[in-house]
């Protein structure tokens, strides 16, 4: 009697056929992949096959920006994008544009899973997006066509591409460069007809987007900790069953495991194949770093005062736990 009446978990669980499509910015060899694959996989294996995940890449449903209204219209699912294209709706998440915030990407972890993540979260749902996992986009490296950074005034007068974001434009400015804000898709030609200097991404990044071929020089600066999140459309979430948004919930969360450890692992490897396509590396020493940290105390200054309070505090408690001070 107790086999007959035994039933899957999965069986009494309410779900629909669905073909969730995901759009990213970055090529599908792009560690964003490994966690679009690993969500497909525990989506399949929990709804019975009938949740399937379709990752489009290279920015073919539209930009960041684009792709983030039409998830906020419902007119699609969802979107895997840093936090500084949202800074225009929370300028909050703002906070992570702050160069050196973050020691390490523990520091990061310890922010972001924790209260000040949640806090984030909400504001997001506020907007209409439900962020279901901050995943990795790695640290941010400087890279130039025309000289080694090895120190702070090698930065002195190089023009350099950032993003269309005011925390980078005034950073870059503070640290004597020309910053020259522009949409990513533009950049590789720029680079390539010299129209910038440089531009600054994780390595990965430097790495699949080929801009070795246009850079010469490469900087271990590592000045910018911004986290990939993974968002899913409001007024979609809303017609979904409790039990499709909780393994959607589950399966971003189980992948942000494994992509954040392919996400080291590849940004390890990115480097050293920069070095073998004949990228001349240069390190930041304590004290000429201590220098660029110093610069931009006005950019913390002036940003912090236009935040809601909460938000940053939560931050900074998160760190001072972590640090132990």
């Amino acid at each position: 009697m107790v086999c007959l009446c035994a039933t899957s978990t999965t069986a009494l669980a309410q779900f629909s056929e669905r073909k969730i499509r995901i759009s990213a910015g970055v090529p599908d060899t792009n560690p964003v992949s490994v966690g679009v694959k690993k969500m497909q996989e525990v989506m399949s294996k929990k709804s019975g096959g009938k949740m399937k995940l379709m990752g489009y890449y290279n920015g073919v449903l539209g930009g960041d920006a684009q792709s983030v209204q039409a998830l906020r219209g419902g007119t699609l699912d969802m979107v895997i994008t840093s936090s500084s294209p949202l800074v225009g709706m929370i300028k909050e998440l703002g906070m992570f544009d702050l160069p050196f915030l973050f020691a390490d990407e523990s520091e990061a972890y310890s922010v972001l899973d924790g209260p000040a993540g949640d806090y984030f979260n909400k504001r997001l749902e506020e907007n209409g997006l439900i962020n279901l996992a901050y995943w990795e986009n790695g640290f941010r490296n400087l890279t130039n066509s025309k000289r080694p950074v090895a120190k702070f005034d090698d930065v002195s007068g190089l023009k350099i591409r950032v993003m269309q974001n005011n925390i980078f434009i005034d950073s870059f400015r503070e640290w004597g460069a020309n910053p020259v804000p522009m949409p990513k898709q533009e950049l590789y030609t720029s680079l390539e007809m010299k129209t910038v200097d440089g531009q600054e991404n994780p390595y990965v990044d430097i790495e699949t987007n080929k801009m070795y071929e246009v850079q010469k020089y490469l900087t271990t600066s590592r000045h910018a900790y911004t986290p990939w999140l993974v968002l899913y459309s409001k007024k979609l979430w809303d017609q979904l069953s409790n039990d499709e948004r909780t393994v959607l919930r589950e399966a971003a969360i189980e992948a942000r495991k494994i992509q954040r450890e392919a996400n080291k692992s590849l940004d390890d490897k990115a480097l050293e194949s920069l070095k073998k396509r004949g990228m001349v590396v240069s390190d930041l020493s304590k004290q000429e770093r201590e220098k660029f940290v110093e610069k931009v105390k006005s950019v913390y200054d002036k940003n912090l005062a236009t935040y809601d309070k909460e938000g940053p505090n939560l931050v900074f408690e998160a760190l001072k736990k972590y640090r132990g001070s």
